[in-house]
C-alpha cells in the first residue's frame, strides 16, 4: 500500500503525540532550528560595573588596530599576583610570640641595685611627706635632705616637732614642750639614707625583696638602731625605682610609715635649715 506524503508525516505526528501523552504529561521538547551565530557588541570590551552599566546602551567592539602585528609579538609572561591590598610589609607587622611575651622580673640582686643607685644619685631632695604614727595619728609637712649627713623633717601645725640632722647629730625638736633630744646620727633608723655613698646590701642587712605592677619593696634590718633592732620596709616605684614611702618598725614594737609626694631631686636646700642648736635649755644627749 502506498502512502501519500502528506499523509505520512501526518501518521509520524500523531504517533508522536501519542507516544508523549502516554508517558505523562511532560511537555514537549522540540528544538527550534538552530539560528546563526551573532557577534555581541560588547566583545573583547570588560565589564566594569554590570550594575551600573545594565541600563547604558552597549559601547560599539572597539576594532583592533594591527591584527597582523599584534598577532606576531610573543605573549608576555604573566606577573606575580598582587595583594589586592597593596604590598604588605611582613617586618612591620608585629609577631606574634613578642606581643604576647611577658618580660621576665628582675631578680633580688637587680632589685637592690637600681633602688641603690636611686639613692646614690640623689644628693638633694626635696618633698612634701605624710606620717602616720603607730597610734594611727596623721601628720603632714616637708622633707628637705642633702647627703650627706643633713635632713630636716618640718612637720605642720598643729604638730610642733622637727626632727635634723647636721651630719654628726640628730635632734628632735618638741617646740611646744620647748625641749630637744639629741642623738648620734648612727644611732638612727635611716642613718644610712644619709650616707655619702649609699650600699644597701652592704650597710644592712636584706632581709627580703619583691616586686609586683604597684611596687618595689626592700626589707632590711638594721641592728645598730638606738634601743636595738629596727625593721625597715623600703617602697619603690617599680619603673622608675623613685623612694615613694618607708615603714619603719622600731625595737620597741611601734610602726611608722613615711610616704613622699612632690619629690624635687634639684633644688638645693638652704644650709640654715639643718642648723641644731647643741645648747638649748637642758639638752640631752642619748648614747
Amino acid at each position: 500500500m502506498t502512502l501519500h506524503r502528506p499523509f505520512a508525516w501526518s501518521l509520524l505526528v500523531f504517533l508522536a503525540l501519542t507516544r508523549f501523552a502516554c508517558a505523562g504529561d511532560a511537555p514537549l521538547n522540540l528544538k527550534p532550528p538552530p539560528t546563526p551565530p551573532v557577534r555581541p557588541p560588547d566583545l573583547g570590551v570588560p565589564a566594569k560595573n554590570a550594575a551600573k552599566d545594565a541600563g547604558k546602551p552597549a559601547e560599539p567592539a572597539r576594532p583592533a588596530k594591527n591584527a597582523a602585528t599584534d598577532a606576531a609579538k610573543p605573549a608576555e609572561p604573566a606577573g606575580p599576583a598582587k595583594d589586592a591590598a597593596g604590598p604588605v610589609d611582613v617586618a612591620a607587622r608585629p609577631k606574634e610570640a613578642d606581643k604576647d611575651a611577658v618580660k621576665p622580673e628582675p631578680t633580688p640582686a637587680e632589685i637592690v641595685a637600681r633602688a641603690n643607685a636611686y639613692l646614690d644619685s640623689a644628693r638633694v631632695m626635696t618633698a612634701d611627706f605624710v606620717q602616720i604614727g603607730p597610734d594611727g595619728e596623721r601628720s603632714e609637712g616637708e622633707l628637705y635632705v642633702a647627703r650627706p649627713g643633713r635632713m630636716l623633717f618640718h612637720f605642720d601645725p598643729p604638730a610642733r616637732l622637727e626632727i635634723v640632722a647636721d651630719g654628726r647629730s640628730v635632734a628632735v625638736r618638741d617646740q611646744q614642750l620647748d625641749t630637744q633630744d639629741l642623738y648620734f646620727i648612727g644611732q638612727t633608723p635611716l642613718k644610712f639614707l644619709l650616707a655619702d655613698h649609699i650600699d644597701i646590701a652592704k650597710d644592712t642587712t636584706v632581709k627580703s625583696v619583691a616586686i609586683d605592677d604597684n611596687a618595689a619593696t626592700i626589707e632590711i634590718e638594721d641592728k645598730a638602731t638606738f634601743g636595738g633592732t629596727a625593721d625597715i620596709a623600703l617602697v619603690f616605684d617599680p619603673a622608675t625605682f623613685a623612694l615613694k614611702q618607708w615603714t619603719v618598725l622600731d625595737p620597741q614594737g611601734f610602726q611608722t610609715v613615711v610616704t613622699l609626694f612632690n619629690v624635687d631631686l634639684t633644688t638645693e636646700p638652704d644650709p640654715q635649715l639643718f642648723h641644731i642648736n647643741e645648747s638649748p635649755p637642758s639638752p640631752e644627749i642619748r648614747r
